[in-house]
C-alpha cells in the first residue's frame, strides 16, 4: 500500500489545528526572562521568553499593548498570558501574548489595576483638576527619603538652575510598612506652608518597593493638595497611581527638578533678548510716532487760523505794495503824458511867442486884431508883451 504524501502547508495547517484544539495551550501563563525584545514600527512587540531549560518565541500585537503598564526590555522577569499557536508560513509555534505583568507582582499588579480603574472612574485623573506648574518657583517642597540619590539629584539640579531657591524637605518613609502614611503626611504638611510646588517621589525599584505610591491614601492626599504636585517615582518605565493623580508626572527625580525649577540663567538671557527686541521695537515705534506727529504738526500749521491770518496779512501787504507800485506807475505815466501835453501846449501858447519878441494886439473889447483891416486911424488898441500890455492909438495903417 502506497503511503500518502502531504505538502508542507498541509502539515503546518494540521499542527496549527491541533494547537488550537488544545485547551491548555489556548489559555496559558508562562513566566520567564525577556530576551531579543524589539518594538516594531507597527506597534507590535516581538521577543522571547527563556529560562534555564529553553526558549519560546512571543509576539504582543499593538491592540494588546494598551494594557501594558511598563516598557518591556531584555532581562526583565515577566508572566505572559496568552495562547500558543503555529505561524504556518514559518512552521514554528509562538506565544501570542494578550496580557503581561512583572513576575512576582501578580497580585500587586491586579490591585494596582483595580485601584487605578476605581480612581479613574471617580474622576481623580481628569485633566480638569490638574493645576498648572508656576513659571517661577521660589519655594520648593520635596517629599522623599532624606538619604539616597533622589533627594541629592533634586537638590543639585534645583540649585544649579536657580541658586536662590528655598527647598523644604519632608523626610518621608518611602518603602515598607507605614510608607504610604508617611508620604501622605508629608504632602499634607508641606501643603500648609504656602509653597509654590511639591515634588513627591523616590528612586527606582521593584513594584513592591514602589508600592507606597500605589496606595489610595497617597492618591487622595495628592488630589486634595492645594499646591501643585509633581510625581517623580522610580525610573522612566515605572508607573504608579501617584503619577496619574499628580498635576504633572516626571520620569525621574532629576527631571522633576528640571520641570519645577526654572533655569534662571536661561531666563535672564531670554529676558535680555526680549528687552533688546522691545527696545528696538520701541525705537521704531517712537520714530514712527515722531514722524506722524511732525506730519500732524505740519497739517495743523497749515490749517491753523493764526497761520491763515498771517498768510492773509501777508497777502494784503503784497496787494498794498502792488497797489502802491501800480499807482506810482500810473501817476508816472500820467505825469509824463502831462509833460508832453504841456510841451505841446507851450509850443502853441501866445505867451511863448511873446517871450520870443512877438506881441499880441487887441481892440478895446479884447478882440484880437490879425489884419489892418480890423483897425482904423484913431482906434485905441492894446499891445500885449511878456510882462504886461500897453495902450496905444492907431496913427495910420499900411498894407504890406
Amino acid at each position: 500500500m502506497q503511503q500518502k504524501v502531504y505538502s508542507v502547508g498541509q502539515i503546518n495547517s494540521y499542527i496549527k489545528m491541533m494547537f488550537t484544539q488544545d485547551f491548555v495551550l489556548n489559555r496559558v501563563s508562562i513566566s520567564g526572562e525577556v530576551s531579543n525584545c524589539k518594538y516594531h514600527t507597527s506597534g507590535h512587540i516581538y521577543f522571547s521568553l527563556k529560562d534555564e531549560t529553553g526558549t519560546i518565541a512571543c509576539v504582543m500585537f499593538a491592540s494588546a499593548r494598551k494594557g501594558l503598564a511598563f516598557r518591556l526590555s531584555d532581562g526583565m522577569q515577566v508572566v505572559a498570558d496568552g495562547s500558543v499557536s503555529v505561524y504556518e508560513r514559518d512552521g514554528r509555534y509562538q506565544l501570542y501574548v494578550s496580557r503581561m505583568r512583572r513576575d512576582g507582582a501578580g497580585l500587586l499588579y491586579e490591585r494596582f489595576l483595580a485601584l487605578k480603574q476605581e480612581l479613574e472612574d471617580m474622576g481623580m485623573f481628569s485633566p480638569d483638576y490638574k493645576q498648572p506648574i508656576p513659571a517661577f518657583v521660589r519655594k520648593l517642597g520635596v517629599v522623599t527619603a532624606p538619604t539616597g540619590a533622589a533627594v541629592r539629584d533634586i537638590i543639585n539640579v534645583s540649585r544649579r538652575r536657580s541658586p536662590g531657591i528655598e527647598i523644604i524637605l519632608f523626610p518621608a518613609k518611602v518603602q515598607g510598612d507605614g510608607a504610604a502614611q508617611s508620604v501622605a503626611d508629608g504632602i499634607r504638611a508641606l501643603d500648609e506652608l504656602g509653597l509654590d510646588v511639591i515634588i513627591v517621589g523616590r528612586g527606582g525599584g521593584s513594584i513592591e518597593d514602589l508600592w507606597a505610591f500605589n496606595e489610595e491614601i497617597v492618591a487622595r492626599a495628592i488630589f486634595a493638595c492645594r499646591t501643585p504636585v509633581i510625581s517623580a517615582v522610580g525610573h522612566e518605565t515605572d508607573t504608579t497611581i501617584a503619577d496619574f493623580v499628580a498635576d504633572l508626572r516626571a520620569p525621574t527625580p532629576s527631571a522633576a527638578a528640571e520641570l519645577a525649577v526654572p533655569d534662571m540663567a536661561a531666563a535672564a538671557e531670554r529676558l535680555l533678548s526680549q528687552k533688546t527686541a522691545m527696545d528696538r521695537l520701541m525705537r521704531s515705534r517712537l520714530g514712527e510716532y515722531r514722524m506722524r506727529l511732525e506730519q500732524g504738526q505740519t497739517r495743523l500749521n497749515y490749517a491753523s487760523p493764526v497761520q491763515r491770518a498771517r498768510e492773509q496779512r501777508q497777502r494784503l501787504a503784497d496787494l498794498e505794495e502792488a497797489s502802491d507800485r501800480a499807482m506810482k506807475q500810473h501817476l508816472e505815466r500820467r505825469r509824463h503824458a502831462l509833460a508832453l501835453y504841456a510841451q505841446k501846449l507851450k509850443t502853441v501858447s501866445p505867451l511863448e511867442k511873446l517871450t520870443q519878441g512877438y506881441a499880441c494886439v487887441t481892440d478895446e473889447a479884447g478882440k484880437r486884431i490879425y489884419s489892418i483891416g480890423q483897425a482904423q486911424s484913431g482906434d485905441a488898441i492894446r499891445v500885449y508883451v511878456t510882462d504886461g500890455y500897453m495902450e496905444a492909438e492907431v496913427k495910420r495903417t499900411e498894407k504890406l
